[in-house]
């Protein structure tokens, strides 16, 4: 692919955003559907600043990711219905100068659990009550999981919990709480502080599903422990890969190419692997 005035431009907008592995993800969608498109990172601090510049330079779709989640909301033309009822936005598409924003954290985490298991009438512990946290809990209620969060601010935590109808813990009262399902969505085990576990290890119980929605280390600390308590585990590649590929269908209207999606994040994350 030749970069010309043609090139379509995608990209993602966050502060950090030099870890993202969403360039390898979504380049390597482009080229193997043979797009004349590509992807970069941005670094934002000025979100107003920087919505002028997609819609002057034409920049066709943006990830969103922390600390704009958010705070980019009341900045968009419009909502897709679930972001607006989620709250965050991960998602926008350029339609013709108008920025619509989406949230595919949700669907996609839904789609990672439900390749493993039917969250349909299990109990979950949601831990964490950001952005993300609030999407993926979304979808588990439509889902049909009952929920509890636990959070280490009381007040961001009992504020989620009021959003999802649901009861709040105390991150040391987790191992008082019976569960199916821990869905842990705190940035707590990412590299380079990947030993580090964000919940008390007796919440982790034989039987259990742990999912970690962290990708970078694969196995992080929590679900290292929580395997080797007798857990059935998930990392958090496909979740980020799903949410990547509903991103790509939304931008492109084609379907993405998920396979390649996910092995070049896996060749990203460890550079020389082959599979």
């Amino acid at each position: 692919m030749r970069i010309n005035q043609h090139t379509q431009l995608y990209g993602v907008i966050g502060s950090p955003v030099g870890h993202s592995l969403s360039p390898s993800m979504h380049n390597a969608a482009f080229s193997a559907l043979q797009l004349n498109a590509v992807y970069l990172a941005f670094e934002v601090a000025d979100l107003q600043g920087c919505l002028a510049g997609v819609r002057a330079l034409g920049i066709r779709g943006l990830s969103v990711t922390i600390p704009h989640k958010e705070a980019v909301m009341p900045l968009l033309d419009s909502l897709d219905h679930r972001a607006a009822c989620i709250g965050a936005v991960n998602t926008i598409v350029n339609r013709d100068g108008k920025l619509v924003g989406y949230n595919t954290d949700g669907s996609g985490a839904l789609r990672a659990l439900e390749d493993r298991i039917s969250v349909a009438g299990r109990t979950c512990l949601l831990v964490g009550a950001g952005g993300a946290a609030r999407a993926i809990g979304f979808v588990l209620k439509e889902g049909g999981a009952s929920i509890t969060v636990a959070n280490r601010s009381a007040e961001r935590g009992q504020a989620l919990a009021r959003f999802l109808g649901c009861s709040f813990v105390p991150l040391a009262q987790l191992p008082k709480i019976a569960a199916d399902l821990l869905v842990q969505t705190t940035p707590v085990g990412m590299a380079p502080q990947a030993d580090q576990c964000p919940v008390p290890e007796d919440v982790l119980r034989t039987g259990m599903t742990v999912m970690d929605i962290i990708y970078n280390p694969l196995e992080t600390r929590l679900l290292q422990i929580a395997r080797s308590r007798g857990c059935r585990t998930i990392n958090g590649l496909a979740m980020f890969v799903y949410q990547g590929a509903e991103q790509f269908r939304l931008w492109t209207g084609l379907q993405p190419p998920i396979e390649e999606m996910q092995q070049a994040v896996r060749q990203a994350l460890h550079p020389g692997a082959t599979e």
